[in-house]
């Protein structure tokens, strides 16, 4: 074996077997990660590789997002906006859940107290934090689609903890705020759709419907193993899943190509925007709706919508386009939430599986070789271009990248 084979091996054999022990502080992983910095050409992305790469970048997201890591803010139970203290604005609400769900993934598959700590601390800081919170309940918010993706991941932290209080706020955030938004099919020209602010009056945006019907389908999935599932039937979480899907499919889905639009406005008209997250919610909505359904005409939804996020929307070298800052930097990680769940779908045929398999293979790959900096384990949302050491980084891209590094950790082989 060439000596430098020999060198990587050993390198990557140690950081293994670090990795094995449990309890890793953020500083230890820091120390141990160096020796990923290689061409990860010569290295086989087997799962060991994929789980290696996701426990770097969801270890950085806490060292350098969590706010409490930093002096003088040790009660900031909060993700900042910027990296290491560079943006500290506290207008932004949705990201709080998706760093939330990057560490049940993380506690998920590693099964480390490490991420678990921070789940009540979370759950402290999360509502503190609320930019737009009301007295009555600092969970609120103006944004209805914040409190769908604060929901899920809710919705999450349940799933993996058995703990009800977690879900038990999710039911009464979804029944009395999200439900309510609700505007009556017939009211015209909307004909019903969740209202997208609760301030702007009759915008309803497939960002506030695909969430919606996810909560409520997983809401109706999980309802018979909750010890106290409140007074509201089973049944109508299924009957409300089916109608949001129902009215975001008919009014902002292209059923030929498979793109979902942005959203109706306040005169029904539609913005024919196309963005990878309502991609991603359209596919995990209609996916959630098959598996409690078994109706494949679901699956064809979200088939198709995979088909034109793949044939239409990567035009970036084969990837999605990049994004650095803002709300943007969240979409693709999103997308791939969801998607990677449709790939591991036993139901696909296998051509579709394979296609499929590739795509989110090499989105991750791209990332991992060109956009990630193995130093610091930060991504910056630019897939070719890795942030320099010293170079803040958004909260919102380094998300999506840590969501993509965890999809490729839950992504089953291919057949």
């Amino acid at each position: 074996m060439p000596k430098a084979n020999l060198l990587l091996a050993l390198s990557t054999l140690f950081v293994f077997t670090f990795l094995g022990s449990k309890n890793l502080t953020a500083e230890e992983w820091n120390t141990s990660h160096s020796s990923l910095q290689t061409n990860s050409n010569e290295t086989k992305k087997d799962q060991d590789y994929w789980e290696n790469i996701a426990e770097g970048m969801s270890r950085s997201l806490i060292k350098h997002f969590w706010g409490a890591n930093f002096e003088g803010h040790e009660g900031r139970y909060y993700f900042n906006y910027g990296s290491d203290l560079s943006n500290m604005t506290t207008n932004h609400y949705w990201p709080q859940a998706h760093a939330m769900d990057v560490l049940v993934d993380a506690y998920n598959r590693s099964s480390d107290s490490f991420y678990l700590d921070y789940f009540p601390l979370w759950w402290e800081g999360a509502p503190k934090y609320n930019f737009s919170g009301r007295d009555e309940d600092a969970w609120w918010n103006v944004f209805v689609d914040d409190m769908e993706w604060i929901v899920l991941a809710q919705i999450r932290m349940y799933e993996s903890t058995d703990d009800e209080k977690y879900i038990s706020k999710a039911q009464q955030m979804y029944n009395d705020w999200i439900w309510t938004n609700w505007g009556p099919e017939t009211e015209a020209p909307w004909h019903g759709g969740i209202t997208w602010k609760t301030d702007v009056e009759k915008t309803k945006n497939a960002c506030s419907n695909g969430p919606g019907a996810i909560v409520a389908a997983k809401i109706f999935r999980l309802y018979e193993q909750l010890e106290n599932p409140g007074v509201k039937p089973k049944q109508a979480y299924l009957d409300e899943a089916v109608k949001i899907y129902s009215w975001l499919r008919a009014n902002l889905y292209d059923s030929v190509e498979g793109k979902v639009y942005d959203n109706m406005d306040a005169n029904g008209g539609i913005n024919q925007a196309i963005y990878s997250y309502n991609q991603g919610t359209f596919i995990g909505a209609a996916h959630e709706l098959y598996k409690i359904t078994g109706d494949d005409k679901y699956l064809d939804d979200a088939i198709k919508a995979s088909n034109y996020v793949i044939d239409h929307m990567s035009t970036n070298n084969g990837v999605l386009a990049n994004s650095t800052s803002g709300d943007g930097g969240l979409f693709n990680g999103i997308f791939f939430r969801y998607f990677v769940q449709l790939v591991n779908e036993p139901d696909l045929d296998s051509a579709t599986h394979e296609k499929f398999h590739h795509y989110i293979t090499k989105s991750a790959t791209v990332m991992v070789e060109n956009g990630l900096n193995k130093k610091t384990m930060l991504y910056g949302g630019d897939w070719w271009n890795a942030p320099a050491d010293d170079n803040p980084v958004a909260l919102t891209p380094m998300l999506s990248g840590c969501m993509l590094a965890e999809a490729m950790c839950m992504l089953k082989p291919l057949n």
